[in-house]
């Protein structure tokens, strides 16, 4: 499969994916942020994210021409180091809640297995 290109953004937090999708202004970015500043989360890429199955699973890298940027509301464009590729584990479902179940152990592996599964799902009915 190909890599797709979608409106999300991605971060690597203990070596696992965490897709944050949503539209403009959702705060995609702002909770990436959150969790690089607080939970040592690293920036995988920011507003526009591809994916592609590798092995089974998803894999998320960055576009090449926004590698390693995130635009940070009132403060423009920041660079940072980023993360090559991450397989991704956990989504957020764009609610508060949600976004803080993101980082609870005990929710990893059933929203991964969940997300894995939707992700394959659609990129299989596109063909």
């Amino acid at each position: 499969m190909s890599k797709t290109n979608i409106h999300a953004t991605c971060i690597s937090y203990r070596d696992n994916g965490i897709l944050l999708i949503g539209p403009s202004g959702s705060g995609k970015s702002d909770l990436a942020l959150r969790m690089m500043m607080n939970k040592g989360a690293q920036l995988v890429a920011d507003d526009r994210t591809d994916v592609e199955e590798k092995f089974g699973r998803l894999r998320a890298t960055c576009p090449e021409n926004i590698r390693g940027m995130m635009e940070v509301r009132g403060i423009g464009l920041c660079r940072f180091e980023p993360c090559p590729s991450v397989f991704v584990e956990l989504g957020n479902i764009q609610n508060t809640f949600d976004q803080r179940r993101l980082v609870m152990d005990s929710n990893r592996q059933a929203l991964a297995k969940w997300l894995m599964e939707g992700f394959l799902k659609d990129f299989k009915g596109r063909k």
